[in-house]
Parts: structure tokens; C-alpha cells; sequence
């Protein structure tokens, strides 16, 4: 199993790869996965990267 969003691979990240997710808006999670949203790519948390793979979340994606 990969381990490229856990572990040493964050400690390189500023603040260890936590922030607010502009999806859901929580803070202190990592925020590691990347979506691409008009062009520009967009830091996202784990819940709201499935949640957009199962298509949900779509008006949160289209306000950014």
C-alpha cells in the first residue's frame, strides 16, 4: 500500500500538510489531495476527494 499522504513523505510540507479544506471548510486536516477545478489545481481532504469521485459535493466544487 502506498504511503505517500501519511507519514515522513508530509513532514517536507509546510505544517505537515494540515490546513483548512476549501471544500468542507474544516481546519486541521490534511488537505494532500490535489483537484483540478476550472483549470487550477486545489488542495482537498481525503472525505471530500471520495466524495467528489462519487459524485457528490458538486455545488461546494462550482463555488470555488
Amino acid at each position: 500500500m502506498s504511503k505517500a499522504h501519511r507519514g515522513s513523505g508530509l513532514q517536507a510540507l509546510p505544517n505537515a500538510g494540515r490546513g483548512i479544506c476549501p471544500v468542507c471548510k474544516r481546519t486541521g486536516i490534511k488537505v494532500v489531495y490535489e483537484h483540478e477545478v476550472e483549470g487550477k489545481k486545489i488542495k482537498i481532504c481525503k472525505t471530500c476527494k471520495a466524495a467528489i469521485a462519487h459524485g457528490k459535493k458538486k455545488e461546494a466544487i462550482a463555488a470555488l
